[in-house]
């Protein structure tokens, strides 16, 4: 396991939720109580310090130990934080939940062809990271409300070709393949400089 990253992280505030090794060495410094009506799957929850000299050295603060049931693949997932204030279930459903924020996070890299930050500072970084959210999460709209059975990578692939056809978005989302009337040309924009004379 990787302790001193961790204690970094721990150190500048930042909260993680791992999955430990079976041959992680700790002792039990508290036991947790369980509350019985919301923790349906959580089997432990305590507060470790770890016992391994090594490893202390690495990470000398206390740890969150977390062992829920999953239901679906039949198993007990062990896992430590260093938030002790969630839930516990909390924390096991937010492990659990990793594969979809992979997903989302892939999805952007893959499809929207984000592998470098265009600008250097920090504002440029951000610009260009909530652009990108913003516009995967409208993908994701346009595909949810869509009657045609999109694949996200299809959609993204048609809307370039077709960026600059003036269709009625939610009729192509639905019948992608159909002749569609083209919207009026009637336009409601303002002229810059009317002409008084």
């Amino acid at each position: 396991m990787r302790f001193p990253l961790l204690n970094v992280w721990d150190s500048n505030g930042v909260f993680f939720v791992i999955r430990h090794k079976d041959n992680l060495a700790f002792h039990t410094v508290k036991e947790r109580e369980l509350p019985e009506d919301k923790a349906q799957h959580v089997l432990i929850d305590e507060e470790i310090e770890l016992s391994n000299p090594q490893s202390k050295a690495k990470y000398p603060g206390k740890l969150r130990r977390v062992a829920v049931w999953d239901e679906e693949n039949k198993q007990t997932i062990e896992l430590i934080t260093n938030n002790f204030t969630w839930a516990a279930q909390t924390i096991g459903d937010l492990y659990k939940s990793r594969w979809e924020i992979e997903v989302f996070f892939r999805d952007i890299k893959q499809l929207l062809h984000i592998k470098t930050f265009i600008g250097t500072s920090k504002n440029a970084g951000m610009i260009q990271i909530w652009t990108a959210l913003i516009t995967i999460l409208l993908l994701k709209v346009m595909k949810a409300t869509a009657k045609f059975g999109w694949h996200l990578s299809n959609l993204v692939a048609f809307i370039r070709l077709n960026i600059f056809v003036k269709i009625e978005l939610q009729k192509w989302l639905d019948r992608p393949f159909e002749d569609h009337d083209k919207p009026p040309q009637k336009s409601s924009q303002g002229d810059l400089f009317p002409d008084y004379s």
